[in-house]
């Protein structure tokens, strides 16, 4: 009897696949693929994060990678079966390069490849010291010139940087350069993170009283070391501070608390940056090969500028200076924006007592946050997925193997349900006449973060608020002055105000290499972040990966390094892994280098 099961189909398409690439018959590997075809290798082929789609890219990445890369050993992966549904067969494998081992992802409809999903998991011969590899810690036997581990940490420590070089300087030590630097510090590359703040964490501590997580805890594991069982589902901000303070140290990270990056100069000759950073009122000259900007993943704060700010009597500042809403019980506080931020700040204000506007100058994505976990979330990030045997790492692949150009068709149905589900809530908020939306095509918040990176909010109570109208309402509108005690608006209405916060985002990173570096790299980088859909602030033409994120850019040696917790974790291994192979010189031909099309 013909045996038809998914595993039968999956290992037939591999034994295709490696037969085809082994041979180097690029045209027979090529039409195992449908016509309608995507393949996302994140490094182990492209030594880049590159989405090919349709026969053609793949046939032109093959024709220029595939000698060199030398793929082989494909073969399934035993501990994740494979399965099938609506027609779709996929499963998950094991393969090798001729420098590397990998993991990956596959999609079968009617016997031909949908999806390929390629990622790099470890180099030969520089595999990370962990399992059976790990560490003996103690030195049995004698010898009087050994030290302790203390010893030798304090000798790392006070010679890092001074009598040795770092080959990785990571500017900022939020969770991307923390996690980055555990992931470096086990690959066995000497790398320092510097940060301006007095403690790691502190860019958590310093915001608003009221923050929290709005990512469920399964979404937001740190390598390495996942949150015990009894963590919050939405961690507060200080216990997430705190939490990176003991990840930094746990993980012996080479952290610089209390420095400033002033400058940085790459010297295209001795391939290494020129980085001048002041720590202890003095100024040190550092020569890393490789440079990260981990700044999260946006720029500078984006603050407007309105006629008439200097003539304003009352305080102003950004989201990110906000201190909290104790200080303005009775005060009247126009908060000037409408996502995430904008309604944190503005339920606190009210909760302190305060009079507080929210001004919305354009139309918010607004989910539910249980609605989220249940409908959108549940399935990889949630107590019901780790009951059901789901893993965080096969979590993270399942949701990088649909490509993007594919992911909005996903996304559609959940966000559907989840209008349906609510419906008497967003009617209640259109009421109080606020302007919804669920991204340009109705995709929802996923989109909306991967394409522009804001315009959305996960409502975990302050939409109450504006909706019974505690939290004044005023949308459709724009300011068009400033006056000394209020804001004159477009339509002529004028709101009085003691404060005005601006929570109003953040600009390109590629502005903080403006700063650090020069408007010339900048420019010679390009715009950071999303993905060229021709949407609402994600201008064409299309990328198909995240520009400039995690991976090499036009600028040589500087990388971008960012995201969310989940981002953080997930892609610092295709980073780090991308920064070794560097370091011990192993040949890394970059396939589709980044290009620019937008400068910030």
């Amino acid at each position: 009897m013909l045996d038809n099961s998914p595993h039968t189909k999956v290992e037939a398409a591999l034994g295709k696949l490696e037969d085809a690439l082994a041979s180097g018959e690029i045209d027979v590997a090529v039409n195992l693929f449908q016509a309608d075809c995507y393949w996302r290798d994140l490094v182990a082929f492209t030594w880049n994060l590159r989405t090919m789609e349709g026969q053609g890219q793949i046939r032109e990445m093959l024709t220029t990678q595939l000698a060199g890369i030398k793929p082989r050993h494909f073969r399934q992966d035993p501990s994740n079966p494979a399965s099938e549904a609506d027609g779709v067969a996929d499963g998950w494998f094991e393969f090798e390069t001729e420098v590397a081992r990998g993991y990956g992802h596959i999609r079968l409809k009617n016997g031909l490849i949908w999806t390929l999903l390629t990622t790099l998991t470890e180099l030969k011969g520089h595999e990370e010291p962990k399992g059976p590899m790990r560490p003996m810690g103690a030195e049995h036997g004698s010898d009087p010139s050994r030290k302790t581990w203390k010893e030798k940490r304090e000798q790392e420590t006070a010679e890092l940087g001074i009598k040795t070089q770092p080959y990785v300087l990571i500017v900022g030590g939020g969770q991307g350069g923390i996690a980055l630097g555990a992931r470096l510090r086990q690959l066995g590359v000497p790398t320092i993170i510097i940060e301006k703040n007095e403690r790691p964490g502190d860019s958590w501590r310093k915001r608003y009283k009221s923050l929290c997580l709005h990512d469920p805890v399964w979404y937001d594991h740190l390598p390495y070391i996942p949150f015990p069982e009894n963590w919050p589902v939405f961690a507060p901000k200080d216990k997430i501070g705190d939490w990176l303070e003991m990840y930094t140290k746990v993980m012996e990270l080479n952290y610089w608390s209390s420095t400033t990056c002033k400058s940085a100069k790459y010297d295209e000759r001795a391939k290494e940056w020129t980085v001048v950073v002041e720590r202890g009122g003095k100024e040190i000259v550092l020569k890393p090969k490789q440079l990260v900007l981990a700044t999260g993943m946006s720029g500078k704060a984006n603050i407007p500028k309105f006629r008439g700010q200097d003539v304003f009597k009352g305080e102003q500042q950004h989201s990110s200076q906000h201190p909290g809403p104790d200080a303005y019980k009775g005060k009247k506080v126009v908060v000037v924006g409408s996502n995430n931020s904008a309604h944190d700040i503005c339920a606190a204000l009210w909760e302190a007592g305060a009079d507080v506007t929210m001004l919305q100058r354009s139309s918010t994505h607004i989910v539910k946050s249980d609605s989220l976990m249940e409908i959108g979330l549940g399935d990889l990030y949630s107590e019901r997925a780790v009951t059901s045997g789901m893993t965080t790492r096969k979590a993270d692949l399942i949701f990088a193997s649909l490509p993007y150009r594919i992911m909005h068709e996903f996304q559609i149905p959940i966000y559907n349900a989840i209008r349906k589900k609510d419906e008497a809530f967003y009617k209640r908020l259109e009421k109080a006449g606020f302007m919804l939306d669920f991204g340009d095509d109705e995709s929802g918040l996923f989109m909306k973060y991967l394409r522009r990176g804001s315009g959305y909010y996960i409502d975990v109570g302050a939409c109450d608020l504006v909706a019974d109208g505690r939290i004044k309402l005023v949308s459709g509108v724009n300011v068009r002055e400033l006056k000394e005690h209020s804001i004159l608006l477009d339509d002529g209405r004028e709101l009085d105000a003691d404060l005005i916060v601006y929570a109003t985002g953040y600009g390109s990173m590629n502005g903080w290499a403006a700063d650090l570096i020069s408007k010339d790299v900048a420019d010679k980088v390009g715009k950071c972040w999303g993905l060229g859909s021709n949407t609402t602030k994600d201008p064409g033409p299309w990328e198909g990966e995240q520009r400039n994120m995690w991976k090499p850019t036009q600028q040589e040696g500087l990388w971008f390094h960012g995201g969310n917790l989940h981002q953080s974790r997930h892609y610092s291994q295709y980073l780090s892994l991308q920064l070794k192979a560097r370091k011990e010189g192993l040949a890394t031909p970059v396939y589709g280098l980044q290009e620019v099309h937008h400068l910030s």
